[in-house]
């Protein structure tokens, strides 16, 4: 199967070899994230995704405060291979931080109680949704990302540094930049073990 959606998601993979040198201005990068966030679904379009987009030294410094954050937590002799990832992620040219605003889904709790256990699972959903958008047309425009889960140990001080509502959920960190190293061929499950169909 062949089309222009599919032909996109398959360009989506993690890609942990990343440069400084994007493919595209840092303006594009901007529309995609904002053109993703738009255009996303939500449950009840309650539009509760935020983003934080990170580029240069601002970006560096994320990685700079994940870095000091897990010194303090991981074993000295383990710590190298956690300094190789920082590294890894801050060769690159920014970061998209992924956020739910928590005020937004305390909000539909309070005005659709029948649902309220389900308002948090359904933003994490949401987020997943607004987090392969933009991962998907960051591939499609050249640029590799991937996709990383530092909270919530580095909540507090991101929410700090940069200002950020205290109401702001982090939920994940895209590192991206231009590709170094292309992700080699991937393997799957067979597909009649994971889709099954009755007609």
């Amino acid at each position: 199967m062949s089309n222009k959606y599919f032909d996109a998601v398959k360009k989506r993979r993690s890609v942990y070899a990343i440069s400084k040198e994007l493919p595209v201005s840092l303006e594009q990068v901007q529309e995609i994230v904002e053109q993703a966030i738009l255009h996303s679904p939500t449950s009840f379009n309650s539009q509760s995704s935020r983003a934080v987009v990170l580029f240069g030294e601002q970006h560096d410094k994320l990685w700079d405060i994940t870095s000091g954050t897990l010194r303090k937590i991981v074993p000295s002799e383990q710590f190298e291979g956690t300094a190789q990832k920082m590294a890894a992620f801050k060769a690159g040219a920014g970061t998209v931080l992924f956020f739910e605003d928590q005020a937004v889904i305390k909000h539909l709790q309070e005005n659709f109680a029948t649902y309220a256990d389900n308002f948090p699972i359904w933003s994490n959903q949401s987020s997943g949704m607004f987090q392969h958008v933009v991962w998907t047309a960051l591939a499609e425009a050249g640029v590799g990302a991937s996709l990383q889960h530092y909270n919530p140990l580095i909540d507090d001080e991101v929410k700090s540094t940069w200002g950020l509502p205290a109401e702001w959920k982090l939920i994940a960190q895209m590192p991206f930049g231009g590709i170094v190293n292309a992700p080699g061929e991937k393997e799957f499950e067979p597909v009649e073990n994971r889709v099954k169909v009755f007609k």
